[in-house]
C-alpha cells in the first residue's frame, strides 16, 4: 500500500470535512442575523465532493437544514456515495501502487 498517498486521502477528507461543518454553521448564523445566505446547491456540493460527515454533524449540531428533504435524505444518501468512492479509491488506486 502507498501509505504517501494514504495521506493525502485522509488529509483531504479532513479538510473538505472540516469545511462541510462550518459551512453548515456560518449558514446558521447568517440565517439568524438576516444576511446574504450560502447557496443550497453549494451546501449539497460540499458533501457530494467527501464532506458528508462533517455536513451531517453541522447540519444535527446547529440545528440546521435539518427539515428540508434534499438535506435530511441527501447528506446520508452522499455519505454513502462517497464511503463508495473512497473504498474504490483505496482499494483500485492506492493498495495496487
Amino acid at each position: 500500500m502507498n501509505i504517501e498517498y494514504l495521506k493525502y486521502l485522509l488529509l483531504y477528507l479532513l479538510v473538505v470535512n472540516i469545511i462541510g461543518f462550518l459551512s453548515m454553521g456560518f449558514d446558521k448564523f447568517k440565517a439568524k442575523h438576516n444576511m446574504w445566505r450560502t447557496p443550497e446547491n453549494t451546501l449539497l456540493l460540499i458533501p457530494l465532493l467527501g464532506g458528508s460527515v462533517g455536513s451531517y454533524l453541522g447540519m444535527r449540531i446547529f440545528r440546521h437544514k435539518t427539515l428540508h428533504p434534499q438535506f435530511k435524505y441527501g447528506i446520508p444518501v452522499l455519505f454513502v456515495i462517497n464511503v463508495i468512492c473512497i473504498y474504490f479509491i483505496v482499494t483500485k488506486f492506492i493498495v495496487l501502487n
